[in-house]
């Protein structure tokens, strides 16, 4: 075990920032969003394969009814947040940078009626493999935002052993505070989902990585946990991006995972507490993922909230339960400042990894014009992995990608500190992006011949 007095505060990592967290000011509680009139829901909101509709316009269906099923290992199912009439299968726009998805619209009747067959269980009747099971049949992926099929951690490769479990409650981008509501008032289910992961993968301890700015977590998280002999509760250094797997290993374990190696490889898994949280609904009470916790912030909203919403609920319904946009509107980003996705609409749908709808003013979007590279070293000095993203970026918008490969932009992390502290605007995780997207789809069709 850790020792909470000697080793708690301890989390170093090269490079990160420091930016301002312009959480929502006070005490936001909780609130349930309005049953939507009409979802759009993707078929494609996981890492991996889109999963295949197991439905057709005209069909009536009913809340927690699986709509399209997982197409491989690395895959998730999807179900109905409403019960209604699904009036179209098309596709529509998704919330992430440059993506759209094939997806259900479905037309609620109001009723909001369950599926048959939805139950509660008991995890202590449940072995290992039920549970994994159930799981998958719930469609559960991390809902940090990185939406990997959570199964795929789960079912441990023969040979591999699980040692620790960590879990993520950093939440340590600007304006995102999903996760820190729902550790304040489901600490239960979180502690709970997290002793059924380490009960199937048969982890030995557990610790929970919770950013020092949020005391009122550290302290709820830690009484829920104060009897539980191997899981504690890890108050760690406010800094970006705390919240990345690696540095969470680094930061509270002491480990380096590089970039060809996965944290199983030491016998870890980091999970994030809302996809814990999952768990414990899906195991406890039947339930499917169709709902998460979204925050609705920024200068451009007029009263900020946290709301429970349906998956599939538009940005645009939940924006006018928030009081609507106010004054002159420069951006709306699906996530938080540094990794979220700018979105062209409002009438985007939440999908599993949506933890945030951050509205900002004109005015602060403004001042974000590129100018010329100024050669400050400042991106290399904060990137956590040790990357040059100036020379990335730059060989990429000459076209000359391959020659961007020798500083290896495969390796990057899209956390955007490096764009956040360039002075001259540089977008330089989009440029990287772009070399990415490049690189491996070149690798692809290397492996197609």
């Amino acid at each position: 075990m850790i020792n909470s007095t000697s080793k708690s505060i301890i989390t170093k990592f090269r490079g990160g920032v420091h930016p301002k967290d312009k959480k929502a000011p006070g005490r936001k509680r909780i609130e349930d969003a309005s049953l939507p009139s009409k979802v759009i829901i993707p078929f494609h909101q996981h890492i991996g394969t889109p999963a295949r509709p197991t439905i057709e316009v005209g069909d009536q269906v009913k809340k927690g009814q699986k709509i399209a099923e997982a197409t491989g290992f690395v895959s998730a199912n999807i179900h109905s947040s409403i019960s209604g009439k699904v009036t179209s299968i098309a596709r529509n726009l998704y919330p992430a940078l440059g993506r759209s998805s094939i997806a259900a619209v479905i037309e609620s009747d109001g009723k909001d009626e369950w599926v048959e067959g939805i139950k509660p269980h008991d995890p202590d009747l449940f072995n290992a493999q039920q549970i994994i099971e159930t799981i998958i049949e719930a469609g559960i992926v991390g809902m940090g935002g990185a939406t990997f099929p959570t199964h795929v951690k789960l079912i441990i490769p023969e040979g591999k052993k699980v040692e620790t479990i960590l879990l993520n409650g950093a939440e340590c981008e600007p304006y995102v505070s999903a996760d820190h509501a729902l550790m304040l008032e489901e600490p239960e289910k979180i502690i709970d989902g997290l002793k059924i992961i380490m009960r199937i993968t048969k982890a030995q301890n557990a610790f929970i990585g919770i950013e020092k700015n949020k005391p009122d977590a550290i302290d709820v998280l830690s009484k829920v946990a104060l009897n539980e002999k191997n899981i504690e509760v890890v108050p760690i250094k406010v800094k970006y991006p705390q919240g990345w797997e690696n540095m969470l290993i680094k930061a509270i374990l002491h480990k380096e995972v590089p970039s060809s190696k996965l944290p199983l490889d030491f016998g870890i898994i980091v999970s994030n507490v809302s996809t814990v949280n999952a768990i414990s609904n899906t195991i406890r009470l039947g339930h499917p993922l169709i709902e998460r916790i979204v925050s609705v912030n920024g200068s451009g909203i007029a009263e900020p909230k946290i709301l429970r919403v349906r998956i599939g609920t538009l940005f645009s319904d939940l924006i006018k339960q928030c009081g609507g946009l106010s004054g002159e509107i420069g951006k709306i980003i699906a996530g938080g400042p540094m990794m979220g996705a700018s979105m062209s609409d409002m009438n985007v749908p939440v999908a599993k990894g949506t933890n945030n709808i951050l509205v900002l003013s004109k005015k602060e979007t403004k001042e974000l014009q590129p100018r010329a590279c100024i050669r400050c070293g400042r991106c290399i000095d904060v990137c956590p992995v040790g990357l040059i993203p100036r020379m990335i970026a730059l060989n990429t918008q000459k076209g000359m990608i391959k020659a961007s490969e020798a500083y290896f932009p495969l390796d990057c992390k899209e956390c955007g500190c490096c764009a956040y502290v360039c002075p001259s605007k540089i977008p330089l995780v989009q440029l990287i992006q772009f070399a990415k997207t490049d690189i491996t789809a070149r690798q692809r069709a290397v492996k197609a011949k």
